[in-house]
């Protein structure tokens, strides 16, 4: 074989190798954009959510305290919400939801004497009486560690496909 086709040869890999260096660059570097505007949504979605179940509940906690249980419908909302956090946000978040779900429709059922309570003990008495604090907290750790695309680890573990009940 001639030294010209030898130098055209190793030219002509060169090149293709090239083309395929850049090529899988590209590739990667769109795949770690497209990850990162993934991550950014999906805790932008959640953050949403957070929102509303914090103003819905905080609605419902005041309802809680001056009325009794009356209207099914009002909860439909909240269900509806913790539902929604099931889709997306960790089962941790999903865990102080219902806890804070659990805690308002123990309020609504609760006799109005022990719905009352003296402005003067609220310094006194604002964790008892913050019931969003811890859910509020763990939505912020969950974004916060969620923007880097890291969870912190559940309380509960998830369920696996085989500890499902089969019907």
């Amino acid at each position: 074989m001639s030294d010209a086709y030898l130098y055209a040869t190793a030219g002509i890999v060169g090149s293709i190798i090239g083309a395929l260096s850049s090529l899988g660059t590209t590739w990667m570097s769109q795949r770690a954009q497209a990850q990162s505007e993934h991550v950014i949504r999906s805790a932008n979605k959640r953050r949403e959510l957070y929102e509303a179940f914090i103003d819905e509940t905080s609605q419902l906690y005041a309802d809680a305290l001056v009325h009794e249980f009356g209207d099914p419908s009002k909860l439909v909302r909240l269900y509806a919400l913790i539902s929604k956090l099931r889709l997306t946000a960790p089962a941790r978040m999903v865990a102080k939801a219902d806890e804070v779900m659990l805690h308002i429709m123990e309020l609504y059922q609760a006799p109005p004497s022990k719905k009352r309570f003296d402005l003067s003990q609220v310094t006194a008495r604002r964790d008892e009486l913050d019931l969003l604090r811890t859910f509020s907290e763990a939505g912020r750790d969950d974004l916060h560690h969620g923007a880097r695309g890291i969870h912190p680890a559940p309380s509960q573990p998830a369920r696996s496909v085989e500890s499902i009940p089969s019907r």
